[in-house]
Order: structure tokens, then C-alpha cells, then sequence
């Protein structure tokens, strides 16, 4: 079922007044389509959302006030307004009214799209439809999900594909991608991953390398400079943290220079999205982050 039938689309419209190039702006990405730009990940002021000191209203609100014209939404902060075609037509609204696009959900509590019981993968792929719906209608290119799966290396590799393929297969037919950000786990390993995205083989499906999340586990992780040079390819949005991991399991600072060259190089041109430093410092983060951008 359609989330907006025609006639709840045409009301929603008029009582708006936004134009249908307006609903469908920021949906279309391509790697060539621009250079490397810059969004906000609501992720970064979750502190804020959560004690409530700022509405998920106003998360574009607060992007524009920091000179940044693109948003990433987590469905965590509006989980029950999936379809509440209202309030999400008050988002829509204020993104609008703000001049800012809105490039992606991040999907989290929908269960594990690789779980071994198929009743329950099932059941994973068919609660994300509301996500796909939404993120749809407010413009977005893509839903991000989890990869969460259990068993050995190649049990979680088909798993995990099969979930993926079925809530590709639906996304594509709405013009929607699906990816997959390393989240922990396997997930967090790039190799894994690599071959899950394989194995599904759909152009809609591709990757939200962040840069760092590869923490497999305590005491192991992933190179992050490696496994952003392996995700790269199959990436459709990029998350940008201040922090990344080696394979001993330690973190550091991070290299500005030596990771967006690797994105640059990849030849993806898509947005690299802010998901650090809180509300306090998003405009010191933005300028970090610009500075490193304008040395490519």
C-alpha cells in the first residue's frame, strides 16, 4: 500500500503549497552529480532530542542556523510518526522553508535483517516498509539499516543478503536505496560487509561507510583507513567522525586529509555527513570538516 494515496497527496499539496519538485528534491544522487558537501547526521545532537531541549521539528532548523543544508534523520527521534502523514508533512514543511534537503533515514529497532529465523527476517523487512514510505515522501535517497545477524561468517553472509535483497527489491521499485552503515559486529567488518553487498548485487543496495564504527568487538576492530577504502566503492552517502580505529583496537585522532583524499579518490560525490562533536560545536565541526574538503 502506498503511504500517500493520490488524493491525501493533492491535499497535502495544496494545504503546503509545495510543488511536486519540491517533494521530490534531493531524492536523485549520483557519484558525478557534484563534489563532496556537507550534511548534518541527527545522531550528533541525540543528547539535545532525547532531554528535549530541541523538537526533531527543528533538527533543519538547527542545520541552517550552522550553514548546513542537509539532513540525515535517525528514526529513533519520530519513531511512532512513520505514518503520520501529517507530522511528517510539518518536516517536509520546515525542511522546505529552510532551504534544506533531506538526504536519508537511519533505521534502527527494527529487528535484525539477517536473523536466522525466517518468520522474524521476514518480519524485519516488513517493518522497515513504513521507513521506505517515509523517507519517500520527504525526499530522501535512501534508508539506512543494520546488517544485525548471528551464526558463523558465511550463515550471517547469506542472512544477511536475503534480507537485504528482499527490502531492496521494494525499496527499488519506489526509487530508494537501502544501505548498510558498519554498525558493529561483522558489520564493523569490512570484509564481511563487502561480500554481504556482493552476494545482494543490486545497484540499490550500497553502503554508508562511517568512518568510525569499526569496532568488531572489545579488543578487535577494523583499520578504518582500510575498510573506508573497501566500502568506498559501494558507498552512497558517507558519516564523518572525529575518531577512527586500528586493528589493535585502539582509537586516535583522526587524519582530515588522509580520509577524504580516500573518499575523493573513490570517486563517490556524495554528502559526508557530521556525526560528532554534539550541538556545542556543530559549527566548529562544519569548518573542520570544509577545510579538509577545500584541500582535495
Amino acid at each position: 500500500m502506498q503511504f500517500f494515496n493520490d488524493v491525501s497527496r493533492r491535499q497535502f499539496l495544496t494545504q503546503t503549497g509545495l510543488t511536486v519538485g519540491t517533494l521530490t528534491a534531493g531524492a536523485a544522487w549520483t557519484k558525478d552529480a557534484a563534489p563532496l558537501q556537507i550534511s548534518l547526521a541527527q545522531w550528533t545532537i541525540n543528547r539535545e532530542l532525547r532531554s528535549g531541549k530541541i523538537d526533531n521539528l527543528d533538527f533543519a532548523k538547527v542545520a541552517a542556523e550552522h550553514g548546513i543544508h542537509a539532513v540525515e534523520y535517525v528514526n529513533q527521534f519520530f519513531m511512532d510518526k512513520a505514518k503520520d502523514a501529517k507530522y511528517l508533512g510539518e518536516m517536509k514543511k520546515r525542511a522546505a522553508d529552510q532551504g534544506v534537503k533531506s538526504l536519508l533515514i537511519m533505521c534502527d529497532r527494527e529487528g535484525n535483517i539477517g536473523d536466522p529465523d525466517a518468520a522474524k527476517r521476514k518480519q524485519t523487512v516488513d517493518n522497515h516498509r513504513k521507513w521506505l514510505d517515509a523517507a519517500k515522501f520527504l525526499g530522501c535517497h535512501s534508508i539506512r539499516v543494520n546488517a544485525g545477524s548471528s551464526g558463523t561468517w558465511d550463515d550471517q553472509v547469506k542472512l544477511a543478503a536475503d534480507g537485504l535483497s528482499r527490502l531492496t527489491a521494494i525499496g527499488a521499485k519506489m526509487g530508494l536505496n537501502v544501505i548498510v552503515e558498519n554498525h558493529g559486529g561483522l558489520s564493523s567488518n569490512a570484509d564481511w560487509l563487502v561480500e554481504v553487498i556482493k552476494k545482494v548485487d543490486h545497484k540499490r543496495c550500497g553502503t554508508l561507510p562511517d568512518f568510525g564504527n569499526f569496532r568488531i568487538k572489545p579488543g578487535e576492530s577494523y583499520d578504518s583507513y582500510r575498510g573506508m577504502q573497501k566500502l568506498l566503492p559501494f558507498a552512497k552517502g558517507v558519516s564523518v567522525k572525529d575518531r577512527v580505529w586500528d586493528d589493535k583496537g585502539k582509537q586516535s585522532a583522526l587524519d582530515y586529509d588522509r580520509m577524504l583524499k580516500l573518499v575523493h579518490a573513490s570517486g563517490f560525490r556524495g554528502y559526508c555527513g557530521i556525526e560528532f562533536g554534539g550541538y556545542a560545536n556543530l559549527t566548529a565541526s562544519r569548518k573542520k570538516l570544509q577545510t579538509a574538503i577545500s584541500k582535495l
